[in-house]
């Protein structure tokens, strides 16, 4: 065994020196990704503010939860087009600058934001605007975002990461909108709006730095054609861990299968970690000095990656054959559209507890139980039959919305809203982490592009169709009905399609 495969196995090892219900911290580490964990924290905090602001702007100027319910249309359609768009630019170009660019632009939409609450314009096509640009960032910074952690930590600690990132950002969205609500409470709605997007715009800063002080991300180098060089070439073949090599194998098979027509121009990226391969700032994995960082001295140029809709093909064809994902993505759609309430928020605040704070319980409430999910989640490792927990996971989702949508104590609904809460941060590392194991480098950034128009969408379509039944049923059946029909979609998937549940780590 060598040194490199020594402390991989030392970084990825059952958690039984700590408690074996505690958060996995081993990640932090890595001073890359502790960075980029703080900032994302910071700014998703203070997008808590916005995001409670502009339904509670929308609904102030029109007094209607189908105008609040077209938020979610207009963050939609962006995502539907740049979300797939910005999967294939993150496997093109450097992942680092296109996260900076993306938000960069999305700093810019929230200072729209406020300087439209400062003078008071009152239009809701404006604020549908600023919402779809803001929109149109997140669709090409998630996919880059997300593509970049298997590249900051060893791959064992992908699913300790991504638990660490969920329980940590969904502790802004607990202390957030709390926050907001406190503001809402405090001073009449003229002040308070720009309050609140003036300190999303002030924290978000905070993610800019860490994105600043991300190493460069150049995409992984992909195999030239088996006939032209063997993929083993490009690593030397002492120290290509055995997943690693794996994955190899794997690409120069694909690329084998690829036409000449289809093949990219040549260019050489020198700085390009192997796909798949530990970085150099991951915790004692060795870096470019000991052979992993980079291609070996004299190795071959690697491919320009097109962006166009033949690269975004290629990962719908990855997916197409891939039914455990695609299982994964569907259960998601239907806890996403059929059960979530958010559009209603204000309506039922307003009607049932008055207004005031009970808005930033509603909107804390879901993330509070993510996080007490989060913080107790040491167990989530050592699940083997993610398939089935996942399912599970959704089957509770949709009977703990549906349960909470008969409250009529604001307690009894944040406790309830807390524990589907906690059911989706179980079903979101499954899925984020079968995702980013499964999927090779070259592919993660449209797979992943993927992923945000189905988790990221699928809420703004479940806005959409939560705030239509409601103005045509009323907020109780409109809540109620579309957890029962979560819950009952997710068990019939299930049992129609048996290699969701039977999926295990490591298939």
């Amino acid at each position: 065994m060598t040194r490199i495969d020594e402390r991989a196995e030392s970084d990825a090892a059952p958690v039984r020196r700590r408690a074996r219900w505690a958060i996995d911290v081993r990640p932090l580490r890595t001073p890359a990704y502790r960075r980029m964990w703080i900032g994302t924290a910071v700014s998703m905090y203070g997008y808590q503010f916005t995001a409670v602001a502009v339904p509670v702007q929308m609904y102030a100027l029109t007094r209607s939860s189908f105008w609040v319910g077209l938020l979610g249309l207009a963050a939609l359609l962006p995502l539907l087009v740049f979300g797939l768009w910005g999967g294939a630019v993150a496997d093109a170009v450097d992942r680092r600058r296109l996260l900076l660019a993306s938000s960069s632009l999305a700093w810019v939409a929230t200072l729209g934001l406020l300087v439209q609450a400062l003078l008071r314009v009152g239009s809701p096509v404006l604020l549908l605007g600023l919402v779809a640009v803001q929109s149109t960032a997140f669709a090409v910074s998630s996919p880059a975002r997300q593509a970049i952690i298997p590249r900051l930590v060893p791959r064992g600690l992908v699913p300790a990461a991504n638990t660490l990132g969920y329980t940590t950002t969904t502790a802004g969205m607990v202390l957030g909108p709390l926050t907001a609500g406190l503001v809402f409470a405090a001073w009449a709605e003229p002040v308070a709006l720009p309050i609140a997007y003036a300190t999303d715009a002030l924290l978000f800063t905070v993610s800019l730095w860490a994105t600043l002080r991300l190493p460069a991300m150049p995409p992984a180098e992909t195999v030239p054609p088996a006939e032209t060089v063997p993929a083993a070439e490009t690593v030397p073949p002492a120290v290509v861990p055995p997943a690693a090599a794996a994955a190899a194998a794997a690409d120069a098979a694909a690329a084998a299968d690829t036409p000449a027509s289809a093949a990219p121009t040549k260019a050489t990226i020198a700085d390009a970690p192997a796909a798949d391969a530990p970085t150099a700032d991951a915790p004692g994995v060795g870096g470019p000095a000991e052979g992993v960082g980079g291609p070996a001295e004299g190795a071959p140029a690697v491919a320009v990656r097109s962006v166009g809709l033949r690269s975004i093909g290629d990962g719908f064809r990855y997916l197409a054959g891939t039914p455990v994902l695609l299982l994964s993505f569907a259960i998601d759609i239907i806890a996403m559209v059929l059960a979530f309430p958010r559009t209603l928020f204000p309506q039922v605040a307003a009607e049932r507890f008055g207004g005031g704070a009970a808005i930033g319980w509603l909107y804390s409430a879901i993330a509070i139980g993510s996080v007490l999910g989060g913080l107790t989640s040491g167990w989530i490792g050592r699940v083997r039959r993610q398939g089935a927990a996942l399912v599970a996971a959704v089957v509770g989702w949709g009977v703990a919305i549906a349960v909470s949508g008969f409250a009529r104590q604001l307690w009894l609904m944040v406790l309830l809203l807390a524990v589907a809460g906690a059911a989706d941060l179980v079903s979101a590392v499954f899925r984020q982490s079968m995702l980013q194991v499964y999927v090779p480098d070259r592919l993660r950034g449209r797979l992943q592009g993927v992923n945000t128009v189905v988790v990221a969408g699928g809420p703004r379509l479940g806005d959409l169709r939560a705030g239509a039944t409601a103005a045509a049923f009323g907020a109780t059946a409109s809540w109620v009905g579309g957890g029962v029909a979560a819950a009952v979609l997710a068990v019939l998937l299930a049992l129609a399609f048996p290699a969701l549940r039977r999926y295990r780590a490591g298939d």
